[in-house]
Formats: structure tokens, sequence, C-alpha cells
């Protein structure tokens, strides 16, 4: 497997040997699994304290919900929500903390308040400027794919050729960074598994994750609890915190890893070690 290291400020990732886990907190009211949850800061800083205890080497921390069909929130209230947690955990934790935002104004005052890298779901071309802020704090970018917006995207997405449409397009947008001044050392691509995708396209990700690697750039993958996992399991579907659903995360985890993911992004982070322990030393054997 391909190794890459991403080095800036205090912070330091080297990614191929040991799979990365992003821990996922979202301090908002309707995100599909844990809407609602962590809405009061306190809340959140706990879970956040949580998760870096069960093994996380990374927080993401987002206040607008992405699931498909959710609508956006107001800058102001999406600030409102993250940056008073940010603030707290930054003070409090040595791994480095993501904002998942694709609005210029959230990203800069959560690397203002100690958040560290910028997750865009929109790959920066929601608010192009969003490049611009990264290059300038000298932060990593994380440049996923997605079929239309949230909103939008599960409205019967369809490709000529899944791999190469999502590969070009993270090539473009791979581009477009660079030429705004993002080193390629500090960029992370996601294919973005959920958003604008079948079913059986997540599959076909998961399957040929290999194909990206032509690209030469870690790659992040996010399965956590998702509607194929669930769906697959029960026609009917499964709440999201359903034990099935976390045993369904681990298995598409495990083959995403075992296909060359550098990263994981998911809810569960003490299972998600567990299961990282057996499968990173199947690769590294």
């Amino acid at each position: 497997m391909e190794t890459h290291t991403i080095q800036w400020g205090d912070h330091r990732l080297e990614l191929g040997k040991n799979t990365c886990v992003m821990g996922v907190l979202n301090v908002t009211p309707d995100s599909f699994s844990d809407g609602g949850k962590y809405l009061s800061p306190q809340d959140a800083i706990a879970h956040g304290e949580r998760l870096i205890e069960e093994g996380a080497d990374i927080l993401d921390i987002g206040g607008e919900s992405t699931r498909p069909f959710s609508e956006a929130v107001s800058i102001e209230e999406e600030t409102h929500r993250v940056v008073p947690v940010i603030e707290a955990l930054a003070k409090r934790v040595q791994v480095p903390i993501s904002i998942d935002t694709s609005k210029v104004e959230v990203a800069r005052k959560a690397l203002e308040a100690g958040a560290s890298i910028i997750n865009d779901i929109s790959a920066l071309r929601s608010e192009p400027d969003l490049a611009d802020i990264a290059a300038q704090y000298g932060v990593p970018v994380i440049l996923m794919h997605m079929k239309g917006t949230p909103k939008t995207m599960q409205i019967s997405p369809v490709y000529k050729n899944l791999i190469e449409e999502i590969k070009s397009f993270l090539e473009e947008r791979v581009l477009f960074a660079t030429s705004k001044g993002i080193p390629r050392s500090r960029i992370i691509i996601d294919p973005g598994i959920g958003f604008g995708k079948t079913f059986d396209h997540n599959f076909q990700l998961i399957k040929h994750l290999r194909a990206f690697e032509s690209l030469n750039l870690p790659i992040l993958v996010g399965p956590s609890r998702k509607a194929f996992i669930r769906k697959t399991i029960c026609k009917d579907d499964l709440s999201p915190e359903a034990p099935q659903v976390e045993s369904g995360t681990q298995a598409a985890v495990a083959a995403a890893v075992l296909a060359g993911a550098h990263m994981v992004r998911v809810h569960d982070v003490a299972n998600t070690r567990i299961t990282l322990k057996i499968i990173d030393a199947i690769k590294n054997a």
C-alpha cells in the first residue's frame, strides 16, 4: 500500500501502515445517525473527548447535516453550533480537529478557534474562496466527490463509468486546489460513499477503491451507518444505531482498508479500532 505523510503546524499524520480513524462529531439537530444528541456544547465536548479516548486520530466536527434531502443552514447558525465546541476541544486535546463545512466564513472562524483541517463535501465548488482560506492557513483539505447537493444527490444518480467519472472529478478538483496554492502534500481525496450514489455504486466504489491510487493521494472513506448498509441488512431499514448496523459498518471499513483506504470516518471509534487492529495486521503481514 502507498504511504503518505501529511505535516503541518504541530501535526503529523503517517498514513498507510496504520489506518487513520476520523471520529464524527455532529453538532446538529438533524444528522441521520446522531442528530440532536450533541447539540449542547457540553455534550458535544464530552463526546469529542470520549472519541479521542477511544482512539480517534482526528475529530471531524460539523454543524450542518448533509444527509440526503437535508436543508442548508445559515452561516450564523452553523458557526454558533461549532465554534464553542472547537474552541474548548482545541485547548484540551492534541489530535487535529477537522471542520466539516463548505462555507468560507464558517471555516475561517473554525480555524481561528483551533481547527486545523477543512473537510469540504463540495470539493471547493460550493465556495471556491475556501481554497484561499486553506492555503492562507496552511491546513490540509479533504476533497469529496458528490453528485448534486445533499438536497438533490439521491434523486436517481446515474453514471456511464462510475470509477472513471469520480476519478476525473477528483483529479480536476485537486488541480483547482493546487492552482490556489494548496500543496498536493496537504490534499486528501474522498470518493463520497452515499453522496449521489445508489447502493450498488457504493459497493462498487469500495470494491474498486484501488483504482484511485493512481492519483497518488491519501484516500478517505466514510461508510459509517449509511443507508446502503442498513437496507442491505434489513429491507425495512434499521435504526442507524442498531448493533447490526455497526457490524455492517465494520465489514465495510475492513473491506475499504484492504482495498486501499488510508483513513476511515466513523461514528463508533472503539469498535473501529478493534477492526483495524486485525485488518492492519493482515494488510502488513
